[in-house]
């Protein structure tokens, strides 16, 4: 009768040991419960009552000492690892999990062999993570998190948590373009304009300015540029940075996909999701009568 007990005490023991010790590393942890979903919020904060927590976006300060808010729990204060607060939800817990963005990193989840390999056809090597049924790809840096980038692979890393399984194997890399771009959704195509828009005539009828490698090249970098030195109104930033590029480059034709992925990287790096960059180069397009 007293086994299971035991075990329990044991679970305890070896989740709190781990959890300080990755919190001694700056990993942020936090407990699980069965099925790998972290604990709910407390009463009083429950349905984000309470504002949520500072680091979460879009929310306010939350002093709540529980497990709360799932990935915002995780922190590396031992304090209050070991707090009476958290003592419950240890006892309760079924693994450790941790926030990949606190820790500067982020993780591709590949589910399955298929996508691992994938992964290895395409991404440079770095630290690699046996899970249940494929790997965890670490990588020195941090990105916006966004589940089924394609066929059995999520991107943990900001506002997300991954399952701890072990430090891994082989060096851990920078994190490369080709992940970051993964999480960029492929924007519409620009439409052409319609025949109730003038295009000014070219000055002595030659090519195209805007063809023109180093010009486009510029006013897309300037743009780039403008969209990540937002410290403010984003939003806003955003529409007024397409609707300029637009009213520049737009009308002759000469932005192509990659252009205009560029953009859309720059605005989702900033915390912008991928269907306001579509909604907002829609409005501009629409405000430019595109």
């Amino acid at each position: 009768m007293t086994q299971p007990v035991l075990i329990r005490r044991d679970r305890l023991g070896e989740y709190l040991r781990t959890a300080l010790s990755l919190a001694a590393r700056g990993i942020p942890p936090l407990p699980l419960r069965a099925g790998k979903v972290p604990f709910g919020n407390c009463r009083a904060c429950k349905g984000n009552a309470c504002g949520g927590r500072p680091n979460m976006k879009n929310a306010g300060p939350c002093l709540c000492a529980s497990v709360c808010h799932a990935w915002a729990a995780a922190t590396t204060d031992p304090c209050v690892l070991t707090s009476p607060a958290w003592a419950s939800a240890w006892r309760e817990a079924a693994a450790v999990a941790y926030h990949p963005g606190g820790a500067g990193l982020t993780v591709v989840d590949l589910d399955d062999a298929a996508a691992i390999a994938w992964a290895r056809e395409t991404l440079p090597a770095t630290r690699t993570v046996p899970t249940t049924r494929g790997e965890h790809w670490i990588y020195q840096g941090t990105m916006r998190s966004v589940n089924d980038v394609r066929d059995g692979v999520d991107l943990k890393s900001l506002m997300s948590y991954a399952r701890w399984l072990g430090p891994g194997t082989g060096t851990m890399t920078d994190l490369p373009d080709a992940v970051r771009a993964l999480a960029v959704k492929k924007p519409s195509a620009v439409r052409p304009a319609q025949p109730g828009v003038t295009v000014p005539a070219l000055a002595g009828g030659g090519q195209c300015r805007h063809r023109t490698p180093a010009y486009l090249e510029r006013g897309i970098a300037m743009a780039e540029q403008r969209i990540t030195e937002a410290r403010s109104a984003v939003h806003t930033t955003v529409y007024r940075t397409f609707l300029a590029v637009l009213s520049a480059h737009g009308p002759c034709g000469c932005l192509t996909e990659t252009h205009i992925a560029r953009l859309f990287a720059a605005a989702q790096v900033k915390g912008e999701s991928p269907r306001h960059c579509t909604d907002a180069w829609t409005n501009a397009r629409t405000a430019l009568g595109m």
